[in-house]
């Protein structure tokens, strides 16, 4: 059948490439000029199932607070005469027990490592490139507190059979050999030896030129200005070149989701949650990470990303603005100097903010809607990167009539039917 995917990042091409793997005529359309210049241009380059974990949990909102108040802390909020912000930031706060941490991280850990999974196979399939490490990843604990509070998430690991060490400083340095140079602002970490890395956005244009090779056809620089439904159907999408039809579409609009569907009555608790990135040159490979190194104290990720360090972290609420904002570039610069003094030149940084779609629960939204037709493949927040390949095989599956490999219906948007939506 012909699909029309709505949105080229990661998760607009992944689906787009299964899609076409599995018959289907597809074509993709978006208002950039190429795919994956939005929120998957430069994020952290994680891939890391381990670290699938909703933001809303046990304690959140006493951290917050704390966060709100410190030099380099990880969250900023900036208050907007904005209902659906509020609206958005109480459901989360609602999801902040441990039975909800609970039932959220279990949905998103099986997608997560069947994603992981995904993306190896189809590496293996057609050797794409993309700075790609498998090299796990290492939680960085500053503080002794940090490190003896890991338990909760370690018994989550070991429910899932996901492999974790729990390192002592040595430990920590065996692993990522320059931080030898800054031992004493450790106490140790928690490895996750399958997690991987690499560039996203190379990932995806690599993967946009063999999804082209399948048959997809990418309409660049076309805005997408609103649905049009039927009845129960959706027949086609008024763009600035027309309108465009198909038999089915697929709506993978990260955090412009929910201002699309929201006139056709399809309410997704998606809302942007700002993130920011560094990308500095390698000047020392034997000061650099060998992988991801997450800092802990600050929520901040230093990858090795070829000969560039890529330095990603903060979760800015302030709505759809994707304004650069200096402070928080201290954060990143810190985190990277301080951890890897040596590793890169700092005065050749390039400096980026991307908009993460993020739901209040966590999981992603993937599955059905309202129209039969219309199919949502969103809401990944932070995780986009780690869940991809499997989003966007899944969706593949079932738009083909098969029965996907792992049970996501706890993804669909029946799950906001309950009093926790």
């Amino acid at each position: 059948m012909k699909v029309l995917i709505l949105g080229s990042g990661v998760i607009g091409v992944t689906s787009a490439y299964y899609l076409a793997k599995a018959g289907h005529e597809v074509t993709v359309v978006d208002r950039q000029p190429h795919p994956a210049l939005e929120t998957s241009f430069a994020n952290a380059g994680e891939v890391s199932p381990g670290y699938s974990s909703p933001w809303a949990g046990p304690g959140v909102p006493v951290k917050a607070i704390k966060w709100l108040l410190m030099r380099h802390g990880p969250l900023v909020i900036w208050p907007k005469l904005d209902p659906v912000m509020w609206i958005w930031g109480l459901k989360m706060l609602r999801n902040c027990t441990e039975e909800r941490y609970a039932i959220n991280k279990r949905r998103m850990i099986p997608i997560a490592e069947y994603s992981r999974d995904c993306l190896r196979a189809l590496r293996a399939e057609i050797g794409i490139k993309y700075d790609e490490r498998s090299l796990g990843t290492l939680q960085l604990f500053r503080k002794q507190k940090q490190l003896d509070s890991t338990g909760g998430d370690i018994a989550v690991l070991k429910q899932y059979g996901v492999p974790y060490e729990v390192l002592d400083r040595n430990g920590c340095i065996g692993a990522e050999p320059a931080l030898s140079a800054v031992k004493d602002k450790f106490v140790g970490g928690l490895r996750l030896p399958q997690d991987e890395t690499g560039d996203c956005h190379m990932f995806t244009q690599a993967l946009a030129v063999e999804a082209a090779k399948l048959g997809v056809q990418f309409k660049f620089n076309t805005t997408i200005e609103r649905l049009v439904a039927d009845g129960g159907r959706i027949t086609g999408v008024v763009t600035s070149a027309g309108l465009l039809q198909a038999d089915t579409y697929v709506a993978a609009l990260g955090s412009w989701s929910t201002r699309m569907l929201k006139p056709l009555g399809i309410s997704v608790p998606v809302y942007p949650v700002k993130g920011y990135s560094i990308t500095v040159p390698v000047v020392d490979a034997d000061g650099a990470p060998v992988s991801t190194v997450m800092d802990e104290s600050y929520k901040v990720a230093v990858t090795r990303l070829g000969d560039r360090i890529r330095v990603g972290g903060t979760a800015e609420i302030s709505g759809y603005s994707n304004k650069l904002d200096a402070a928080r570039r201290a954060t990143l610069d810190h985190s990277l100097t301080d951890l890897f003094p040596r590793g890169g030149d700092i005065g050749k940084a390039t400096f980026w903010s991307g908009l993460r779609p993020m739901t209040p629960d966590g999981p992603p939204v993937i599955g059905p809607t309202r129209y039969a037709n219309l199919r949502l493949n969103t809401g990944h927040g932070t995780l986009g990167w780690t869940m991809a390949c499997g989003s966007g095989r899944v969706l593949a599956d079932m738009l083909s009539g098969r029965k996907p490999d792992i049970d996501v219906k706890e993804l669909a948007l029946t799950r906001y039917d309950h009093r926790f939506g």
